[in-house]
């Protein structure tokens, strides 16, 4: 599909971070040999979230290659207490990518490799609500203090994320919370959860041409690392 339209697609491809050396072996094929800009990986890994120590190494050679990483949930965290008709896509979904996101900032990881190039789907879930409770616990206790030696929020104003959330003033918070510089459009398409319009989307947003343009395709061509 991408040889076929490469002025309009590009690739990513997937790894088996459940064996670390294999997933490091085959990025460098997703990156050198067919040219993909990166991969999409899980938020966790058979239930250990991404940014435990054991996935270091994976991400300080997709910081060395300059692959971008996607981050998607799969399989999330509290299926097993869903109340009602809904599905894990609009209830479990956006506290499982958070969890994911906020383990990549508390284990270091993102901050040992400020180059990285990640990106979380769905507006990053929960963590625009979260991340003023990670700095604030940061502020207060001495040991994450010492763990971490940047503030979350600056960890967290490095990672892309998509403005699939659905509403204006959740867009707008993203924005506030992360930069306008860090956020890309996205749609989810074709799964029923997604945005069928994300252009209009953005469009109602009403931002100034600088930030609409960044968000509506810039952000994402660094993210890429297209020229």
């Amino acid at each position: 599909m991408v040889e076929r339209a490469p002025q309009r697609l590009v690739g990513l491809g997937a790894v088996p971070l459940q064996d670390l050396q294999s997933a490091v072996e085959e990025l460098e094929y997703v990156v050198k040999s067919l040219k993909f800009s990166g991969v999409e990986i899980a938020s966790h890994v058979n239930g250990t979230s991404i940014g435990a120590p054991q996935f270091e190494p994976f991400f300080a050679a997709a910081e060395e290659m300059g692959a971008a990483i996607f981050v998607h949930p799969l399989r999330p965290a509290g299926q097993d207490r869903i109340v009602g008709p809904f599905s894990d896509q609009a209830v479990c979904f956006p506290g499982d990518i958070a969890l994911a996101c906020a383990s990549m900032i508390t284990g270091g990881v993102a901050a040992r490799h400020p180059g990285l190039r990640i990106a979380f789907s769905h507006g990053g879930g929960a963590m625009a609500m979260l991340l003023p409770r990670l700095v604030h616990a940061w502020q207060m206790t001495p040991k994450a203090r010492e763990a971490l030696k940047e503030s979350p929020a600056a960890t967290a104003r490095r990672f892309f994320y998509d403005q699939l959330v659905f509403d204006a003033a959740a867009a707008r918070l993203l924005i506030e919370r992360f930069g306008a510089s860090q956020i890309m459009v996205g749609s989810d398409y074709p799964f029923v959860m997604g945005d069928r319009d994300p252009v209009g989307t953005l469009e109602r947003l009403k931002l100034p041409n600088d930030a609409h343009h960044a968000i509506s395709a810039g952000n994402a061509r660094r993210f890429l690392g297209l020229k």
